[in-house]
């Protein structure tokens, strides 16, 4: 066993870890960023990027056999191909527990920088009334912060990883800084107008996403080339690899250790803080340990979760840093999926050009302050969409030969097809938990995580309530056929999980006060998804790199101060 000391250690390298280890090296501290997945570099290692698809194993169409034995929670993404499979975690090597007949699908990356490589890049601000939802309604607990305390640290995220985005100025969708934005299709213009003129506080907006449409900060403006999953070796859009690991390393600061899988960490009861972190090399199978000032725990929200409960200890026999005995409960994430698909006739005259790596976006319009209160459930949902005129594809199994059909092959097709994804809130409750099973250990010896989550009553009635209302969308819009879903997804399959060791004022009823630290352990922040109180509607991550940003700043200010 080995020791070493950094100022800080970062636990985690996906979108928080990265913002950990940039903030806190440009702070001036020694930070040792520690991921249990092998590195992939910047621009080298995104496998298949621009290979077409028929240079790749099975087309780049899925392996099922493969896929079945060892990545059957990545392929619920929908994005796993033989491309990128390299990213993936392979769940076979990692398993965890849950009820089969209550599944939740863990869709986790498998390579540094996480599933900042992978995501869907959607950015979005929680508004003041996102912040105030659980005081007003009763539902979870109070934030210990308001929106204007996130503010600044939203700004700052913005400017910082680049989003594009037009500025809209509704109270449910806060503004932010950005970059010009991605324009609309044809279709979307027309569809835009039709349902603001037919349905008041129904708006659309082109989606805000940190995908770049200028050069900046020593990045390329996205060309369109996509798929995005594969990787980008521009820079265009936001990960770990492109943006905050090149800052943290331009520091001289940082050092970045792959393969090391975090086991538990170590509290000394004479100082009240984490002495040591605890690592096994994934590759040699060595023990090791390090320490540090400080501990960001940014493993994600059920990594990091099962991190601090296979923790326990005399002083915290029910996990590290769990006093409160809410550790683990409140386990959130968003109903997902699409909901109904139209086939409009309008704008047959015109097409687009290259792969747009971002659909448009109707913010919440239900149950907000000038809403008429019908609606059979709190909160609300949004629906993001996207556009597409069929090609060729849908005439390569149909009778045909000669000149006419080649020309038809080489046409787009005579309709658009629009398709919109319900993002549904999910309200906190402390029967959605994680747990460990100490009964079942991994490949290291770790206890197994088990996650029991299911969708209440509310989240059911605002799907059903997506289906009406895309209808109502659709019609207004002029759509000439639609075809709705109502099936709802798994849990886990929204890829933001959320909410086990959330935010409070009160010691007793949180983990984690108003900076992300720990109650019980002053030198211990938690800034990933497991901190947050409530899940609003839209897309968690812009959040989550503001909190990380916002508790650095703290962190480094009482470190200085001798509090820390």
């Amino acid at each position: 066993m080995s020791d070493a000391q950094f100022d800080a250690i970062v636990i985690g390298s996906g979108i928080t870890g990265g913002w950990a280890a940039k903030e806190l090296t440009e702070k001036g501290l020694r930070v040792l960023m520690l991921d249990r997945s092998p590195d992939v570099k910047h621009g080298e290692d995104y496998h298949g990027e621009h290979v077409s698809s028929w240079k790749l194993p099975f087309y780049g169409k899925e392996q099922r056999q493969l896929n079945d034995q060892e990545y059957f929670m990545s392929r619920h993404s929908g994005v796993l191909s033989a491309a990128n499979r390299h990213l993936f975690n392979n769940d076979r090597d990692n398993p965890y527990q849950y009820d089969t007949t209550k599944p939740f699908h863990w869709i986790r990356g498998g390579a540094v920088g996480g599933r900042s490589l992978l995501w869907y890049r959607q950015c979005y601000r929680f508004s003041p009334a996102d912040f105030n939802a659980n005081r007003e309604d009763g539902h979870g607990s109070a934030w210990p912060i308001s929106y204007e305390d996130i503010a600044p640290w939203y700004d700052y995220v913005e400017d910082f990883i680049g989003v594009s985005g037009q500025a809209e100025g509704l109270a449910q969708l806060p503004d932010g800084k950005f970059l010009p934005p991605m324009q609309f299709y044809g279709i979307e213009k027309t569809v835009k107008k039709r349902i603001e003129n037919k349905l008041p506080g129904v708006n659309m907006t082109i989606g805000r996403t940190a995908v770049l449409t200028e050069n900046h900060r020593g990045r390329a403006a996205c060309h369109y080339c996509g798929p995005c999953e594969r990787g980008c070796s521009s820079g265009s859009y936001f990960s770990t690899q492109s943006s905050t690991l090149p800052a943290a390393r331009a520091t001289g600061k940082l050092t970045l250790r792959a393969d090391s899988v975090v086991e538990r960490l170590e509290y000394d009861r004479d100082t009240k803080r984490i002495s040591a972190v605890r690592v096994i090399d994934s590759k040699t199978g060595e023990r090791l340990m390090f320490s540090a000032k400080l501990v960001f725990l940014c493993a994600s929200t059920i990594a990091s979760t099962q991190i601090l409960l296979n923790s326990s200890s005399d002083d915290f026999p029910n996990g590290m840093a769990n006093s409160s005995g809410v550790m683990g409960k409140y386990l959130m994430d968003h109903t997902t999926g699409i909901v109904a698909t139209a086939v409009f006739l309008d704008n047959l005259d015109n097409y687009y050009y290259g792969n747009r790596p971002n659909g448009f976006y109707i913010p919440r319009f239900r149950n907000n302050e000038d809403q008429d209160g019908d609606a059979e459930f709190i909160r609300g949902y949004g629906f993001q969409g996207n556009s597409t005129r069929p090609h060729w594809g849908d005439l390569a199994n149909q009778k045909g030969f000669g000149k006419a059909y080649k020309d038809a092959l080489s046409q787009p097709g005579n309709y658009w097809a629009i398709g919109l994804a319900g993002f549904g809130e999910c309200l906190p409750n402390a029967n959605n938990r994680v747990t460990v099973d100490k009964a079942k250990l991994d490949r290291f010896g770790i206890p197994q995580v088990r996650v029991a989550m299911e969708w209440r009553q509310n989240e059911l009635k605002a799907r059903e309530d997506m289906a009406l209302q895309a209808q109502k969308i659709f019609r207004a819009a002029g759509a000439v056929f639609t075809v709705t879903n109502g099936e709802l997804n798994n849990p886990g399959e929204g890829i933001h999980e959320m909410g086990t060791a959330r935010m409070g004022d009160n010691p007793r009823e949180s983990v984690l006060n108003k900076w992300n630290q720990s109650h019980d352990i002053a030198n211990l922040f938690v800034t990933d998804g497991s901190c947050m109180v409530s899940s609003s509607c839209v897309n968690p991550s812009l959040t989550y790199m503001a909190l990380t940003a916002r508790a650095c700043d703290y962190a480094v200010t009482q470190l200085n101060k001798g509090l820390i």
